[in-house]
């Protein structure tokens, strides 16, 4: 059986024995056939509150929330949705898009005219958030349990805020969007790290598709019921990353409607644990670097049987990447099982900790091999990672290694899909 992995631009074919083996891939939902109606249409008939325009009033300031360039969001069609909802009402001067990194990079303006198009990069100002740039962040509060809240300042300070983003599994947050435009998005990098910090990350209700109850998530609606959020706009995309359905209005009825739809399409049962699970991190933009990758092998983890064994196809372009101390504090202990206990013992976080401890979670009690493009066996090392240069050897190896009545998973989307077990 052929199996297409989601693996950079072009995809990775893989060979299985359907006799032995489980695909666990996103039903297919069509696009909308008109994306452009679907978004006009979530902006004047929201789920909650009136549409977008009866929100705005002349001469106001306007701040735009978006996702940054590791995110699939089709932002060359939400951002002038809004924009043209807007026109007549406010001034294009008056606007200004905030491109929402949290902690990662910002983007170049090359990526910003692929991320938007060129006729809405020449036509509003668009910033890149800085986590660590004290004076483009405001002080705002102490918000949900404790967290100390630093934000952007041309979004504390804008009139009108309005979050755009895509709903789907998070592997700690539960569900991506909503919420997250604002906090982590748009939030400073002391604020991120309380967010993120090892009790958190630790819980065992932080996790894919927990939103209440889960101390991240909870603590992120918090921050952003407290500060103001105009009105948000997210869609729920399919696995060709194609508009299927789009959700405006108030934050919080706006986003459970938006996850509930994303549940449907993104999390499926499977009744028992597998002894090999292979996934993707889902192909470009979001396999650019083994950071990022981390939420395919998390997915892969919920379903792989202590012991297992998980290989990640994720091209890794962008490295680990670089920038940031992901690849500093991977390589600071002598294994995950060190990793884990240095972050639990640490009274502070440290950032990039939060990608670390999970994925050091998983390496303590999974084998975990990836395939990449882009950085070399020596590289993963570091990271306490195997690379396999041949897929389906490493799987036929670990297979006979597991015994005559072993099983496979392959996750061909990644994270697009999250399997959970019913036993």
């Amino acid at each position: 059986m052929r199996v297409q992995l989601a693996y950079g631009r072009s995809g990775l074919g893989l060979d299985v024995d359907p006799t032995v083996t489980t695909v666990v891939e996103p039903v297919f939902h069509a696009a909308a056939p008109d994306p452009a109606a679907v978004l006009r249409a979530a902006l004047r008939e929201p789920v909650a509150g009136p549409p977008l325009r009866e929100r705005v009033r002349p001469g106001q300031t306007v701040a735009i929330s978006a996702c940054d360039g590791t995110r699939p969001q089709p932002r060359e069609l939400m951002i002038p949705a809004v924009l043209a909802e807007l026109d007549g009402i406010v001034d294009l001067d008056d606007v200004v898009v905030l491109v929402a990194t949290g902690t990662h990079r910002g983007n170049t303006d090359a990526e910003l005219r692929q991320m938007f198009g060129d006729a809405v990069v020449d036509t509003v100002r668009i910033v890149n958030h800085d986590a660590r740039d004290r004076a483009s962040l405001a002080w705002v509060g102490t918000f949900g349990d404790g967290v100390p809240v630093w934000l952007n300042r041309e979004w504390v300070d804008a009139d009108v805020r309005i979050t755009t983003g895509f709903v789907e599994p998070h592997f700690f947050a539960g569900f991506s969007g909503g919420p997250k435009l604002v906090a982590p998005g748009l939030a400073a990098l002391e604020t991120v790290l309380v967010l993120h910090d090892a009790a958190r990350i630790g819980d065992p209700r932080a996790t894919w598709g927990v939103i209440h109850g889960n101390p991240v998530h909870d603590d992120v609606r918090a921050i952003a019921a407290a500060t103001g959020v105009t009105f948000a706009l997210d869609v729920v995309l399919n696995r060709d990353q194609a508009i299927v359905a789009a959700f405006g209005g108030d934050l919080a009825a706006m986003h459970e409607a938006a996850t509930t739809r994303s549940r449907e399409i993104a999390m499926r049962p499977v009744p028992a644990p597998f002894d090999v699970v292979v996934t993707t991190n889902s192909g470009f933009p979001l396999d650019q670097n083994l950071y990022q990758a981390v939420k395919g092998l998390s997915a892969g983890y919920q379903v792989v049987r202590p012991g297992g064994v998980i290989i990640c196809a994720a091209e890794c372009r962008d490295g680990f990447p670089d920038h940031g101390s992901y690849r500093e504090v991977l390589a600071s202990a002598p294994s995950p099982q060190a990793l884990l206990a240095d972050i639990g013992a640490r009274t502070t976080t440290v950032p990039d900790q939060w990608q670390v401890q999970v994925q050091a979670r998983i390496q303590a009690t999974s084998r975990v091999v990836m395939h990449t493009g882009f950085l070399s066996d020596a590289d993963l090392a570091t990271a306490h990672l195997e690379q396999t240069h041949d897929i389906g050897a490493t799987i036929a190896d670990a297979l006979a290694a597991a015994g005559p009545d072993a099983r496979l998973c392959v996750l061909p989307e990644g994270p697009q899909t999250i399997p959970y077990l019913t036993s």
